[in-house]
């Protein structure tokens, strides 16, 4: 389908310099497009690593508190929490990826004040909470690098759109369209042509007559 343009001249020019910039750009999308698959597989088995190192540990260190639990008691274990608890921050700091806009995942820990009794605890509680403090930077990172998968993967999406557009539709409609100005153009000028050769041809005939 071609554009609706007038079959002039100056819109021949213009066409034809929307065709450079039209190739210009699908080459640089093309590149990017490019680039963005390769992030985004890299990426994405990364996330894959994590996410099957944190659902294999997630396992044993809820299994950690279960075990405090039964070695002492729930009233035991739930009030030593109690008494170590402390406030924990996520701060989201934005990055960019690609040209992306991914989440950068950080924990900041309150000051503990407060102890649990060692004598009626059990050695596993210890155990348990050093383990779950190791263990929430690997489930942070896991869901920076889940968001980033889904940031890259609608880019993704998105860039390749906008170069099917280009490569499918509307460099070949430019194409199309400056065929037909071009051959309505050469049509003008033959006929142009035709009829000054009959005014010469007949300006001729006078003079010979």
């Amino acid at each position: 389908m071609r554009l609706a343009v007038n079959p002039t001249r100056m819109e021949l020019l213009k066409l034809r310099r929307r065709l450079v910039v039209a190739r210009r750009g699908h080459k640089l999308l093309k590149d990017k497009l490019d680039g963005l698959i390769k992030e985004f597989m890299k990426i994405a088995e990364e996330y894959r690593k994590l996410r099957m190192a944190v659902d294999d540990e997630l396992p044993y260190v809820m299994k950690l508190f279960v075990l405090a639990e039964i070695t002492s008691s729930r009233a035991i274990t739930e009030n030593a929490l109690e008494s170590v608890r402390q406030d924990l921050e996520v701060t989201v700091n934005p990055r960019r990826l690609m040209s992306v806009n991914v989440m950068k995942l950080e924990i900041t820990y309150g000051e503990a004040t407060g102890r649990y009794s060692l004598v009626h605890t059990s050695p596993e509680l210890d155990i348990a909470i050093s383990t779950l403090r190791e263990f929430l930077p690997k489930l942070l990172l896991m869901a920076e690098t889940e968001d980033a998968v889904r940031r890259l993967s609608k880019e993704v999406e998105k860039t390749r759109r906008r170069v099917n557009a280009l490569e499918y539709s509307f460099i070949p409609r430019l194409h199309e369209t400056i065929r037909f100005i071009t051959s309505k153009l050469e049509e003008m000028e033959r006929s142009t042509t035709s009829s000054l050769m009959k005014i010469k041809a007949q300006r001729l005939a006078r003079e010979s007559s």
